[in-house]
């Protein structure tokens, strides 16, 4: 079954304004189905440098390109030879045609530097998230499951239990044994292991890199080098604070999360919701859901954030565009949420800004105040599309 992705209306937008977009995000999480099924309508050639056929086929690759001028070229798996990012610089120069390439990889564009230098104000970076509520809400599925599972489709489609799990360790194990050291990272696979249930273990919590250091038993400069890999391998985010120029005393570190829950859940051997409902986190596992979630629905002007004071005013997310504040969200599992003074002073730090306490599902929006709705996670959507936040196709 193939979900209709968000991300499907931008791709052709990107590709009448650039030579080349670049569709980046974790393996398994839908580029090739993306970039296979505009390929349908198209007339385009497919490329996947893991395969020693269509490697020999652009052994000489500029010829190959410049012969191919007038077609749509898909190269998948791009991270496995960055060389050819520099290629693309002279090949798209001698006609330079929009639409000419699509790039499919799972590294970061800050981890292909070199397509940053090279193609420069030639191409269009895309990410692709695991699935959002929005592109699974048209299939016969609720919220619950994408949270349990996750949102990479093959694993988000499995209904045994079981064996979903088991995929989810699979992923895990080829990304530290395989992605990562052809990535760049040297790294013992058990060490990388253990780093990855360590940032599990301080899911939505502070970031303490001395705390992750004495952990695994390595230095600090080598925790914040691995931890630089697993982010530009899309699988956790650091949150950043947000900083304002009030003389209150502000939290700065930033908030780690692994990205997708259902990896996340893998990690403390979570198969199914019963195992789910006993989890001693699971209000830390909600909150990841709900941020991930709209994070990844929001449109690319958008900047998030944490807010957060010493003496314990915070908020779990707030949205900026530019230099302006929009919104704040609060994560409650509860559908009887407690709203501390805290919740409304966070707004007021922050310019009076709408904050949304978002529950599971509250049956209804009220007024806390002024200030602050409680909503539900499947209607926070349409306050943040009113907001202007959220990409055109979202929820």
């Amino acid at each position: 079954m193939n979900f209709k992705r968000n991300k499907t209306i931008q791709l052709n937008t990107f590709l009448s304004i650039f030579p080349c977009v670049a569709i980046l995000g974790p393996r398994q999480v839908g580029k090739t189905t993306l970039a296979k099924e505009y390929m349908a309508s198209h007339n385009a050639i497919y490329i996947d440098l893991e395969s020693d056929e269509d490697l020999q086929k652009i052994n000489n690759a500029e010829q190959y390109f410049n012969n191919r001028a007038e077609r749509l070229i898909i190269i998948d798996e791009i991270q496995r030879k960055p060389e050819l990012l520099v290629l693309l610089r002279s090949v798209i120069d001698k006609k330079r045609i929009n639409g000419r390439f699509i790039l499919l990889g799972s590294a970061s564009p800050e981890l292909l530097m070199q397509s940053s230098e090279s193609l420069a104000g030639r191409i269009g970076y895309l990410e692709l998230h695991p699935l959002l509520i929005s592109e699974v809400t048209q299939q016969e599925y609720n919220f619950d499951r994408l949270w349990l599972k996750g949102g990479f489709p093959n694993i988000f489609l499995q209904d045994n239990n079981e064996l979903s799990y088991e995929m989810q360790w699979q992923f895990i194990q080829t990304y530290l044994e395989r992605e990562l050291p052809l990535l760049g990272l040297s790294a013992s696979s058990t060490l990388l292991k253990n780093l990855m249930k360590m940032v599990a273990h301080n899911q939505s919590h502070l970031l303490s890199y001395t705390e992750l250091s004495k952990s695994i038993g390595v230095e600090i400069n080598t925790v914040k080098r691995y931890l630089d890999y697993f982010e530009n391998a899309f699988l956790i985010r650091r949150l950043s604070a947000f900083h304002t120029n009030s003389k209150k005393r502000i939290v700065k570190s930033s908030k780690i999360f692994i990205r997708d829950t259902g990896i996340y859940h893998a990690l403390f051997n979570i198969q199914d919701q019963e195992d789910l409902d006993g989890f001693n986190a699971k209000g830390s596992s909600w909150e990841s859901f709900v941020i991930q979630q709209i994070i990844a629905a929001c449109k690319s002007s958008v900047t998030p954030y944490f807010y957060r004071t010493q003496d314990g005013t915070e908020l779990d997310l707030v949205l900026t565009k530019g230099n302006e504040v929009i919104c704040g969200l609060e994560v409650k599992y509860s559908n009887a949420p407690k709203i501390t003074k805290g919740t409304t002073i966070a707004s007021q730090d922050l310019g009076n800004i709408p904050v949304f306490v978002i529950t599971h599902s509250v049956m209804e929006d009220y007024q806390h105040n002024n200030l602050v709705t409680i909503t539900s996670f499947i209607r926070v959507f349409n306050h943040l599309h009113t907001l202007g936040l959220l990409v055109a196709n979202g929820v």
